[in-house]
């Protein structure tokens, strides 16, 4: 399917220390469009965290008949605000009131995108997030940080790539610099959701649970969930982030194609009824579900 992405689409915010920028990733045909946000990690390069990463994601959802709106959080390197800005160094109530903003503003994303004019489909919005971005997609869908609900009932599902998860067992860098991440707080997180983790992403620079702390979404949040575990994934998922990215350290084309193809599959099944993505075959990996 021919796609087709505009950039950058610009949200004024009130408040917000620089305006909201998106871009839009959407097929030419085809009407009632089922929407995906999604909200990109927190990696090393400059651009990859912004609407300029995630390619092989927003385009391949684009692909298969989805509109896919992708900002730029205020966390990005690329826009390079100081440290001393209100909630940095990564933003994480912001991340997800972005996205809110957005679908509190269709209708100017929609004038600003003239090709998405009336196609899409409000009623079916999904989340999809990976690292950081597991993070903003959780608060979405239920979870709660120091208390907080940002919760939107719009969402109706979401995917987590590799997200964050308890808040024991942090390393002294997260208790020092990132101390919202002990206030994890999964017990309300009932939006159904399919987590994603690898089993050799230890991510030692944040937990000491070892690759297991990617699954905590699944089980410490109410079903409906699911979850996936691939074989030999470490945290960028063979190339999620971007195409021929340097800081991949497990690059794998394959790898990449199988999480397109379970996130792809778990979206339609929950926001079309039309596909059920237990029936792919995994190469190499392992699934759990709850009701």
């Amino acid at each position: 399917m021919t796609v087709f992405t505009v950039s950058p689409v610009v949200l004024e915010v009130p408040g917000r220390p620089v305006d909201l920028q998106l871009k839009v990733s959407a097929p030419t045909g085809g009407d009632e469009l089922p929407i995906v946000l999604l909200s990109h990690g927190q990696g090393y390069s400059n651009h990859l965290s912004s609407l300029n990463g995630y390619a092989p994601v927003a385009n391949h959802l684009a692909e298969q008949g989805f509109a896919v709106l992708q900002p730029t959080h205020l966390s990005s390197r690329s826009l390079a605000l100081p440290q001393d800005t209100p909630g940095a160094p990564l933003f994480w109530r912001e991340r997800a009131e972005d996205m809110t903003h957005v679908l509190d503003r269709l209708d100017e994303v929609e004038k600003a995108v003239p090709q998405l004019r009336n196609r899409l489909d409000r009623t079916r919005i999904a989340v999809v997030g990976h690292s950081m971005g597991g993070h903003t997609a959780s608060l979405l869908l239920g979870m709660r940080t120091d208390g907080v609900s940002l919760r939107d009932d719009r969402i109706k599902a979401g995917v987590l790539l590799g997200s964050t998860g308890r808040g024991e067992g942090l390393t002294d860098l997260v208790l020092e610099r990132y101390p919202f991440m002990t206030t994890t707080d999964f017990s309300e997180m009932t939006t159904p959701a399919l987590v994603v983790a690898g089993d050799r992403d230890g991510s030692e620079h944040l937990s000491t649970n070892g690759p297991a702390w990617h699954e905590d979404p699944y089980h410490l949040s109410p079903g409906p969930k699911d979850l996936v575990v691939l074989f030999g994934a470490e945290h960028g998922f063979g190339g999620v982030s971007g195409y021929d990215v340097a800081e991949t350290t497990d690059e794998s084309p394959e790898r990449v194609a199988e999480v397109l193809r379970l996130t792809t599959a778990y979206l339609r099944g929950q926001l079309l009824g039309t596909a059920d993505w237990k029936e792919l075959e995994l190469t190499s990996g392992r699934v759990e579900s709850k009701s």
